[in-house]
């Protein structure tokens, strides 16, 4: 039990900035980290120690995201009305949705890496060191590869 409280103390801050760069969600990404480390306390006897164990934390995490995304799906709710925002227009309303939409299909469009290289980056306020040890890679990777993700964005944007 001492192992895991102490992994929980190293560890938990990065899997939860790692679960709040995929879900944009603190109370969601409270929840999942915390499901995170229950089921590493579980499985633990499967950690082989071929990767540092941050990254096997973080590979829980999400794959408890994918689960957390498919029941979602599965039980999709729908809201009866929209909220409208004071004091805009609704034509800056409608220009800032298209914008924000035409983003998000930018980024949604990159490859798997570079796409989640720049939710963790943007969403997680990870530093470039922690995104390449998550994704197993080093800082001088995932600065490059952010470099040329926010590269694709802006053709894709224009």
């Amino acid at each position: 039990m001492d192992d895991i409280e102490r992994a929980y103390t190293l560890h938990a801050k990065d899997v939860y900035k790692y679960l709040l760069s995929l879900s944009h969600d603190q109370d969601l990404a409270e929840e999942l980290t915390q499901e995170t480390f229950f089921s590493a306390m579980r499985t633990i006897s499967r950690y082989d120690g071929s990767c540092k164990l941050s990254v096997w934390l973080c590979q829980i995490a999400k794959h408890l995201w994918y689960q957390w995304l498919d029941k979602r799906s599965r039980h999709k709710q729908v809201g009866l009305t929209e909220e409208i925002r004071g004091g805009e227009s609704p034509e800056s309303s409608t220009i800032m949705r298209a914008e924000k939409t035409a983003l998000y299909k930018a980024i949604h469009s990159l490859p798997e890496p570079m796409r989640e290289l720049v939710h963790m980056r943007l969403t997680g306020e990870f530093s470039f060191a922690e995104i390449g040890e998550v994704l197993g890679k080093n800082e001088n990777w995932a600065r490059t590869t952010f470099y040329r993700a926010k590269q694709k964005i802006i053709e894709r944007m224009e």
